[in-house]
């Protein structure tokens, strides 16, 4: 039988002897394959194995979908072609964003990251989280307890790999960013678990000086008329 944690909260938080808040390690992924895409296959075995080996409490819920897998075309504010952002982004930035693939554990660039500042959607630039929001999950993606603004991201239903998750994506130009966890730390008790191949970081010197697109773009006539992707 575990131990009983006593400070723990009802999200299974607690805290160190500073009084820091402690998160435990709740994993958003698996095992990697070659480019750094977890597959179904990979990520399923990843989480029996988790279920059978580990005492702790494990989320069945990952932040892999699957590889290749493109959201229904929408309209939204902000729009790029394809042409272009392969261009300009990474071939991760592009698979990530685009195909709705994930970055392997441990390996994205800003998962330790603890500069103060904004992190912004690396295809249009609109502002997501702030560095005062972002905390240390254990999972291996960079983890934030809350939105700059609430209108920034739309969520959507995800039922891929037999369960039901919610799809985090920028609401300006539809870039696949994660998911979004209720087992974040208090207040909000959420966990918006992101790949960091879908962010840009803007020092807190910075934040206030640059557009929130990238330099030669402008919104579209058109407008997102849902929060929520078909």
């Amino acid at each position: 039988m575990r131990a009983e944690n006593k400070n723990s909260g009802p999200s299974g938080t607690g805290k160190d002897e500073t009084g820091s808040i402690m998160v435990p390690p709740r994993p958003c992924g698996g095992p990697s394959q070659g480019g750094g895409v977890l597959s179904p296959a990979v990520m399923s075995g990843f989480n029996l194995l988790h279920l059978i080996t580990k005492s702790q409490p494990v989320s069945l819920r990952s932040c892999s979908l699957p590889s290749g897998a493109r959201r229904t075309k929408k309209t939204w504010p902000v729009s790029f072609s394809q042409e272009e952002l392969k261009k300009r982004l990474t071939p991760l930035q592009y698979r990530v964003t685009q195909d709705r693939e994930t970055e392997s554990a441990f390996t994205g660039e800003f998962t330790h990251h603890k500069d103060e500042g904004t992190y912004t959607c690396v295809v249009c630039g609109t502002r997501l989280f702030s560095s005062k929001s972002k905390f240390d999950s254990g999972s291996g993606w960079p983890s934030f307890s809350d939105l700059m603004n609430g209108e920034s991201i739309t969520l959507s239903d995800d039922f891929s790999h037999g369960m039901h998750r919610v799809e985090t994506t920028c609401s300006q130009c539809g870039a696949h960013l994660g998911h979004l966890f209720d087992d974040g730390p208090r207040p909000t008790g959420k966990r918006y678990c992101i790949n960091s191949a879908s962010l840009a970081f803007q020092h807190e010197d910075d934040c206030c000086s640059s557009s929130p697109f990238p330099e030669g773009k402008a919104a579209s006539s058109s407008e997102n008329d849902g929060k929520t992707e078909p």
